[in-house]
C-alpha cells in the first residue's frame, strides 16, 4: 500500500498558477539549465516552462527522487511540543514523507523522550532521521552548541543515527571581515573533522545575509569566503532555496552600486558534492519586502522547484545525493502545510 496520501483537491490549481506566474526568482537559470540566448527563442523556452509547470502532474519520471523527501521539524515545532513526536511522525508517513530534519529533541508539554525511543519513533513510521539543526556558539560554557560542547552534540547525533549535523547559524562568530569569516571557517573545519570521524557530515544552513559583502572589502561575498576557506571534505552546505533567492534579491549589487548579479543555482551546479541538504522553502515575490520575498507554502510561490531540483538531480550521479526537506518558518497551519508541500512537490514531472 502507498504511503501518500490521495492528491490535495487545490493542488491542480495550485499548478496551474504557478504556471501562469512564472519564475520570478533565478533571472540567469534558464541560461544555467542551457536555455537558447536568442529571445525568439527564450519567449519560446519561457512558454513551454509555463505549459509544463501548469501539466506538472501528468507524465513524466517524478522531479523528486524516491526517498528523498524530507521536512524540518522546526515548521511542526507546535506540533511537537503540544502533541509529542509519535502523533506528528504519525501523520508525516501518512502524508508520503520519508525523512526528517531536527530542530531540537525534546517535546515541551507532551513530556520527555529519550533519543532511543525517539529514534525507534521515527524508524517504526517509516522516516528516515536525516540532519539536525544545533546551535554555533554561545557565551555560556555549558550550551548546547558546537564551540561549547561538540562532543555532547555529536554523542546524541550519533545515538540517533544521523548522517548529518549541522547548524543553522550563520558564520558571524567574529564579525564580517574576510578575516573573521576565515577564523570561523576554521571553527567549521574543526566540527567536520571530528563528524567525520563518526561517519557523519558537518553542514551549515545559510540565511539570506550570508551572501552580503565582508565590511573590510566590499568586493568579496562573504558566502565565498566560506567556500573558499572550508575544506570540501570536511565542510558541507545546506542551501536554504528560499534564503539563497532572497540574498539575490538584496545582495545583487555592491554597496557602492556596482552589479554583483548572482544565482543561488549555479553555487550547486559547481559544486553538487558539498550540497548533500536542502531547505524546500517557498515565497511570493515583493520587491516592496525587505527581503525580496513572501514566504508561503511549498507550490503558492515564484521559485521554480520543477526547474531547480530536476538541474541537480539530473547531473551524472547526483540524482539520489541530495536530501530535500520541506520548510515554513511560520506556517499558518503546520499539518496543512506539510500535506500539501508533500502532494505538491511529489507531483511535480520533468519534461518530456
Amino acid at each position: 500500500m502507498s504511503r501518500m496520501s490521495q492528491p490535495d483537491p487545490e493542488l491542480t490549481h495550485r499548478l496551474s498558477r504557478r504556471g501562469m506566474l512564472g519564475v520570478a526568482a533565478g533571472a540567469t537559470a534558464a541560461a544555467l539549465l542551457g536555455a537558447a540566448a536568442t529571445p525568439a527563442a527564450a519567449a519560446a523556452s519561457n512558454a513551454s516552462a509555463a505549459a509544463s509547470t501548469a501539466s506538472a502532474a501528468g507524465r513524466g519520471r517524478p522531479v523528486l527522487p524516491p526517498g528523498r523527501l524530507g521536512i524540518q521539524l522546526y515548521s511542526l515545532r507546535d506540533k511537537v511540543s503540544t502533541l509529542g513526536f509519535a502523533p506528528v511522525f504519525a501523520e508525516l508517513e501518512k502524508y508520503g514523507y520519508d525523512e526528517v530534519e531536527f530542530a531540537g529533541y525534546t517535546q515541551g508539554s507532551a513530556g520527555p523522550i529519550t533519543l532511543a525511543r525517539l529514534r525507534r519513533l521515527a524508524r517504526d513510521h517509516g522516516l528516515n532521521p536525516i540532519g539536525s539543526h544545533v546551535g554555533y556558539y554561545s557565551d555560556d560554557p555549558n550550551a548546547y552548541t558546537f564551540a561549547q560542547n561538540l562532543t555532547k552534540v555529536l554523542d546524541d547525533a550519533q545515538a540517533l543515527g544521523l548522517k548529518h549535523i549541522g547548524t543553522a547559524s550563520g558564520p558571524f562568530r567574529y564579525g564580517s571581515t574576510v578575516d573573521a569569516w576565515k577564523r570561523a571557517a576554521e571553527e567549521f573545519n574543526t566540527y567536520g573533522a571530528a563528524a567525520k570521524a563518526r561517519g557523519m557530515k558537518f553542514y551549515q544552513h545559510n540565511h539570506s545575509e550570508e551572501f552580503s559583502f565582508a565590511t573590510d572589502n566590499p568586493k568579496v561575498r562573504l558566502y565565498d569566503v566560506l567556500l573558499a576557506e572550508t575544506d570540501p571534505e570536511l565542510v558541507f552546505l545546506e542551501m536554504d532555496i528560499f534564503w539563497a533567492y532572497s540574498g539575490q534579491f538584496r545582495f545583487s549589487k555592491r554597496p557602492d552600486g556596482s552589479p554583483a548579479p548572482f544565482e543561488p543555482l549555479d553555487y550547486v551546479l559547481k559544486q553538487p558534492h558539498r550540497y548533500p541538504l536542502f531547505h524546500v522553502k517557498d515565497g511570493v515575490s515583493d520587491p516592496a519586502d525587505t527581503y525580496g520575498y513572501r514566504m508561503t507554502d511549498v507550490g503558492d510561490g515564484d521559485i521554480d522547484y520543477q526547474r531547480f531540483i530536476s538541474a541537480v538531480t539530473r547531473l551524472r550521479g547526483e540524482r539520489l545525493a541530495h536530501h530535500w526537506q520541506a520548510e515554513h518558518d511560520q506556517p499558518a497551519e503546520s499539518f496543512t502545510f506539510a500535506r500539501r508541500s508533500s502532494a505538491y512537490l511529489r507531483s511535480l514531472r520533468e519534461k518530456c
